[in-house]
């Protein structure tokens, strides 16, 4: 939430500078050409409102390169997409300037609809729009890439602790310590968590070789480690599975989730008297899969 909130801050704070530093330029073009004459109040009015509309124009253009999830588009599908939007974002910004220029008097009527004036101008705005998109894009690439760098070093550091947790003696130990109590207790519980360590060990010997196994059978995995888990936490550990029914397809590194979970009951659970909360969520957002792990404490 708050790398989103920054992200926003960040976005308007480029957004408004960019486009004040734009005005600025206009503005002192105009007085340079003005020279001793002096440039006219009704032109920095105009350029003020100018620096407004493109501020607002690439804001929705923004708006629907999200929408339409342009940012994950190669090259060739992009740059036809760009070239065409900008075209029109330059028409439209043309005639958005006709109702201020001309109460204003920089241009007449005839000025202003004269088929040469709107080409030549709103060529410039869509050259303007074009260098805001190579910018939008450059930015975004360069840290969609710093982010791939960062979940690739992410991965290789949960595949280390996946092969030095694959087979934990603690937690099977801890484990064949919670069926044994409950063998002569609860016969039919003691028998559902043999089968469910029985999973887990299976589990772990099938996917050692696999880079990538499905979500649904990585998260059948983790119910049977929180199974077990809560024999021995009995009544301190609750658990809370909010699932996309679209997300069980999706391609995961194995045992990724239960490294997590475990981090979750060790660093969190097992330090509270009365126990916590582990939730497993999962979203789809722009084609890939979203997976939330919160557990109660720090």
């Amino acid at each position: 939430m708050r790398l989103a909130l920054n992200k926003q801050k960040l976005y308007w704070t480029l957004q408004i500078g960019g486009w004040s530093l734009y005005a600025t330029v206009q503005i002192a073009a105009s007085v340079v050409a003005a020279g001793a004459l002096g440039v006219s109040t009704q032109r920095i009015v105009f350029l003020a409102y100018e620096a407004v509309f493109c501020l607002l124009v690439s804001h929705l253009y923004r708006h629907y390169i999200n929408k339409w999830r342009w940012l994950s588009l190669g090259m060739p599908r992009l740059i036809p997409k760009v070239i065409l939007s900008v075209f029109a974002l330059g028409l439209l910004m043309y005639f958005l300037r006709i109702p201020i220029s001309l109460p204003l008097k920089l241009f007449s009527v005839e000025v202003a609809f004269d088929p040469q004036n709107i080409l030549g101008l709103s060529l410039y705005y869509a050259i303007i729009f074009f260098l805001w998109s190579a910018l939008y894009f450059i930015y975004n690439y360069f840290e969609r890439y710093n982010k791939s760098l960062k979940l690739e070093a992410y991965a290789r550091e949960i595949e280390l602790n996946n092969l030095k947790s694959q087979l934990n003696p603690h937690f099977i130990f801890n484990a064949l310590n919670s069926i044994r109590a409950l063998v002569d207790e609860n016969p039919a519980k003691s028998k559902q968590a043999i089968n469910q360590l029985s999973s887990i060990l299976r589990n772990s010997l099938v996917t050692e070789k696999r880079e990538l196994t499905r979500f649904q059978d990585e998260l059948k995995v983790v119910k049977d480690y929180l199974g077990l888990e809560s024999i021995r936490f009995e009544e301190r550990l609750h658990t809370e599975f909010i699932i996309d029914p679209n997300s069980k397809e999706f391609l995961v590194p194995p045992l990724m989730i239960q490294t997590l979970v475990e981090n979750g009951i060790k660093h969190g659970i097992s330090r509270l008297t009365e126990g916590g909360l582990i939730q497993i969520k999962t979203s789809i957002e722009n084609d890939r899969l979203k997976i939330q792990i919160r557990n109660s404490g720090k």
